[in-house]
């Protein structure tokens, strides 16, 4: 567990001001021509230049390359691949497609590792090292299947990032994020994705409860909770813990019959309702916010987290579980992937450990630290108290 807080010292700024240097003459040689070329015959840089060659490519073909993966799991082509290998005859045969479009599909997963090509005459295929992560994961295939909306909106990227934010189809699928009045918004405009949200808790959950254990608490509020996967998770971690969870009334009334399936009605109190618009329910000693901050800008985030500081006694535990841009190996992700997803949203960023911090202090939470989290790439935890 680290404090959090903002690093400046000087022999940093120092640093950044010579890497500025640098990199500006790298630029000026890597845009010249005769560089470039020079470089590709030059046995030393000749590596350079080919990786360089080569991430240029997949910065192009990447959206292929998602494309490729989509169409996998619209054939639920990994958990058939787990019962047998197939060839590109039986594909075409299960998956309604040409035997040479089969063919196509099995061989360019096959070099993105989702598959692997096997022996034999026709040859037959199997998992790939990334396609077997995909076998019995509904959480991660159907975050892969609602990006279908994504991919619409980005079909001409200038007009998503020209027309006013929110008028994206993807806005239209998180209906809240946009709507007036999303305390009225009905079970049909909202079902489609409390169910991804639903599903994809399972990635993340057992990190966040790994990561800070919840049975010290004695009622736990998960705001913006969705249909309970999280609460659920987190009350089977602590068979004392009693459980609150508040989101809109069309979500509570799923999350109700949910947790009551999974005999936990009697240790819940659910609350339906519009958290930007009505104090949160006292009574919590522990309140979670999983991957709800990153949906707002600044000025909504800053006054949810004043009412969970309102809502919470002296001591009490804020948990913000969030995928972090700071994260190392995931600058990606923040920038370019969220970046241009939240934009597509109408609400939201993706903020750094820091910044979840500052955050936090001008609500009112004190000793605020970041807890480390088994795959960071996924999620990231920062923990404060009131």
């Amino acid at each position: 567990m680290t404090a959090l807080a903002w690093p400046a010292p000087a022999w940093r700024e120092r640093w950044l001001q010579l890497r500025g240097h640098w990199s500006r003459l790298r630029d000026r040689c890597v845009a010249d021509p005769g560089f470039r070329s020079a470089a590709s015959r030059f046995a030393p840089t000749r590596p350079l230049a080919r990786r360089q060659a080569g991430e240029l490519f997949d910065l192009m073909a990447g959206f292929v390359y998602s494309q490729v993966l989509h169409a996998c799991v619209q054939l639920e082509l990994f958990d058939r691949l787990r019962r047998a290998p197939l060839d590109a005859t039986t594909l075409a045969a299960e998956g309604a497609l040409s035997e040479p479009a089969a063919t196509r599909l099995l061989e360019a997963a096959a070099v993105l590792e989702l598959v692997e090509r096997r022996a034999g005459d026709p040859p037959r295929y199997g998992l790939g090292r990334l396609g077997a992560a995909l076998v019995d994961n509904p959480a991660l295939a159907a975050l892969v299947r609602h990006h279908a909306a994504l991919y619409a909106d980005l079909a001409d990227p200038l007009a998503l990032l020209r027309a006013p934010r929110g008028s994206a189809r993807l806005a239209r699928y998180w209906a809240y994020a946009t709507a007036p009045e999303p305390g009225h918004l009905p079970p049909a405009d909202v079902s489609a994705y409390s169910a991804v949200m639903s599903s994809s808790q399972a990635l993340i959950a057992d990190q966040v409860l790994d990561a800070y254990p919840v049975a010290r608490h004695r009622c736990l509020l998960d705001v913006g909770g969705g249909e309970g996967a999280f609460l659920a998770r987190a009350l089977a971690r602590a068979p004392a813990l009693r459980g609150m969870l508040v989101d809109l009334p069309a979500v509570v009334h799923t999350a109700s019959a949910r947790l009551a399936q999974q005999g936990l009605g009697a240790r819940v109190t659910l609350h339906g309702g519009d958290f930007k618009r009505t104090p949160l329910p006292p009574g919590a000693d522990l309140v979670s916010l999983v991957r709800v901050l990153y949906d707002h800008d600044d000025a909504p985030a800053l006054a949810l987290l004043r009412a969970v500081h309102a809502a919470l006694p002296p001591g009490g535990t804020v948990l913000v579980a969030e995928p972090m841009a700071d994260t190392p190996g995931a600058e990606r992700m923040g920038a370019a992937y969220f970046g241009l997803y939240l934009h597509a949203m109408g609400s939201g960023r993706v903020r750094s450990a820091a910044e979840h911090a500052a955050l936090l202090r001008a609500a009112g939470f004190q000793a605020v630290r970041e807890r480390r989290t088994a795959l960071p790439l996924q999620t990231g935890l920062v923990v404060a108290r009131a």
